[in-house]
C-alpha cells in the first residue's frame, strides 16, 4: 500500500481531491493536525468527495503522533522545491509514504532536517520563475509514479 502525508494541508478541496484519488487507487491518506478546515460534508463535497467514506483516511494530532502510529509508513519521501532532485530518480516501494507540506509554506525547516536530503524530491518544471504546482496536482503526480513503479494499482 502507498501513503500520502499532508502535512497540515490548508485548502478543503485541495485535500478533497487528494482523497478522491486515494480512494480511487487504495492508497491511504495521513493528515497531520491541525488543519486549515474542519472535516465536513460541505467543504468536501465541493471536491466530489462521495468517495470521502470509502477512503482509508488517518488523522493525527501533529507530527509526533503520526510517527509514533503504527499505520505510519516507515519510509518517508518529502516533496519539496527545495532540492535539485527528481521524483523521476527515487526507486518507490510498497509501503512508501509520500509526505506534501501546506499549501501557503510546504513542510517547515524542522521537517527537512528530521527526514535529510536523501528523502527530498521534487518535480521539475520548466518555468524557474513559478514557484510549484498546486498541492493536489504535485501529490496526484508523485502518487500515479509510485504506483506505476511499485504496480500497486491496476494497469
Amino acid at each position: 500500500m502507498l501513503h500520502v502525508v499532508l502535512f497540515q494541508p490548508e485548502i478543503a478541496p485541495n485535500t478533497g481531491n487528494i482523497g478522491r484519488m486515494c480512494a480511487l487507487t487504495g492508497s491511504r491518506l495521513h493528515l497531520i493536525h491541525p488543519l486549515g478546515f474542519a472535516i465536513t460534508d460541505r467543504n468536501l463535497k465541493r471536491a466530489g468527495m462521495d468517495y470521502w467514506r470509502s477512503l482509508d483516511v488517518h488523522e493525527h494530532a501533529d507530527w509526533q503522533a503520526f510517527r509514533a502510529s503504527a499505520a505510519a509508513p516507515r519510509r518517508l519521501w518529502l516533496f519539496t522545491t527545495k532540492t535539485e532532485r527528481s521524483f523521476w530518480a527515487a526507486a518507490f516501494a510498497d509501503g512508501d509514504g509520500l509526505v506534501f507540506g501546506n499549501e501557503s509554506s510546504g513542510a517547515p525547516a524542522w521537517l527537512h532536517d528530521e527526514l535529510g536530503e536523501s528523502a527530498r524530491l521534487t518535480i521539475p518544471h520548466a518555468n524557474p520563475a513559478l514557484r510549484s504546482l498546486n498541492l493536489s496536482t504535485a501529490a496526484g503526480i508523485a502518487t500515479y509514479e509510485a504506483l506505476r513503479q511499485t504496480g500497486l494499482v491496476g494497469r
